[in-house]
């Protein structure tokens, strides 16, 4: 099924035609509610006597022509905004500007119900306004970031954002610590579910860290372990009574220095052989059998090891509400 392509950006002709019909219609909808408002102040004794006895030409017309018909002229506006709707439901499927055909009600939900014929409704498509100041902004025709009444709204509309979603978080963690205190397995479940699971993973980035590691370590620090190694062979020689006795004899110096560069030597490769065993298949078998039973030994759980985690769970859960607790927007306002 071929995928449908999507037009957000659409062509400024088209733009200013979508712009063109957004006034029209606010044009509409201002007259409209502007006879509602007046034909109902017309039904007002006192009202419709002052107007009688200002312009009496005017009353008798509005009178006959309007008020008369005004139920005829009010269809006739419905009728217009059903077709706006209508048309903008067309225009939107065509232009593919949601992601299903039947997304344009929801979005212009304030059009929708300004289509019922009662006035609290109709003052809905007021809100038709919004939309027209968003599509003249992202044409870079006005900037609505830099009015004042914008910067005013933003500002306490993310105040009230943060504090209800901080508000929201914290209930939240709190019922996550009122779990976790009446869980009476919770340790025992976490071991069984979350790590057995993956023991084998564990173990084997476990023994890959520790090759990775000791390998670095020694690298980086070789000529000093070599140093330490003669020095503690060439102390221990020096120390040691045989030697010193070793020393009167003739040519005994010669024979010490000769023995203690041999000790020195094959100590010295020994570590050598060690470092680059850490990498071999044997050594790592040995590290993976005492890894998993050093793992073993951490998972057994009693009521003490439980009552740790537990209580380690809920501080960190405490942290947390903590830092959501922060009113960071007074850093950012203040």
């Amino acid at each position: 099924m071929p995928t449908r392509r999507r037009y957000p950006q659409l062509p400024k002709p088209v733009e200013y035609a979508h712009i063109g019909w957004d006034l029209l219609i606010l044009i509409a909808v201002v007259l409209n509610l502007g006879l509602l408002l007046f034909d109902s102040l017309f039904l007002i004794e006192p009202v419709n006597q002052a107007i009688a006895g200002l312009t009496p030409a005017f009353y008798t017309f509005y009178d006959t022509q309007i008020h008369s018909r005004f139920f005829t002229i009010d269809l006739f506006f419905v009728a217009f905004f059903v077709a706006d709707v209508l048309l903008g439901w067309t225009v939107a499927v065509a232009e593919r500007r949601y992601h299903r055909w039947f997304f344009y009600p929801f979005v212009h939900w304030y059009d929708v119900l300004g289509c019922i014929p009662l006035s609290g409704f109709r003052l809905l498509r007021i809100l038709r306004v919004v939309s027209l100041l968003h599509r003249l902004h992202r044409l870079r025709l006005i900037n609505i970031t830099h009015w004042s009444i914008y910067q005013f709204l933003f500002k306490y509309y993310d105040i009230l954002l943060e504090e209800l979603s901080d508000r929201i978080a914290l209930r939240l963690l709190d019922n996550v610590q009122q779990q976790i205190l009446a869980s009476d397995s919770l340790t025992e479940r976490v071991v069984d579910r979350v790590i057995m699971p993956r023991k084998k993973q564990l173990i084997s980035e476990i023994v890959q860290r520790l090759e990775s590691t000791v390998g670095e370590a020694y690298q980086q620090n070789r000529t000093h372990a070599m140093k330490a190694i003669d020095e503690l062979v060439s102390r221990t020689l020096r120390e040691s009574p045989e030697i010193q006795r070793l020393h009167r004899l003739p040519m005994g110096q010669t024979a010490t220095n000769a023995m203690q560069a041999s000790i020195s030597g094959v100590a010295q490769r020994l570590v050598d052989e060690l470092a680059l065993g850490i990498h071999s298949p044997g050594f790592r078998q040995v590290v993976e059998r005492t890894a998993e039973s050093g793992f073993n030994s951490w998972l057994t759980v009693d009521e003490g090891s439980q009552r740790i985690t537990e209580l380690v769970l809920y501080d960190m859960l405490e942290m947390l509400k903590e830092q959501v607790n922060r009113q960071r927007w007074k850093d950012r306002y203040e």
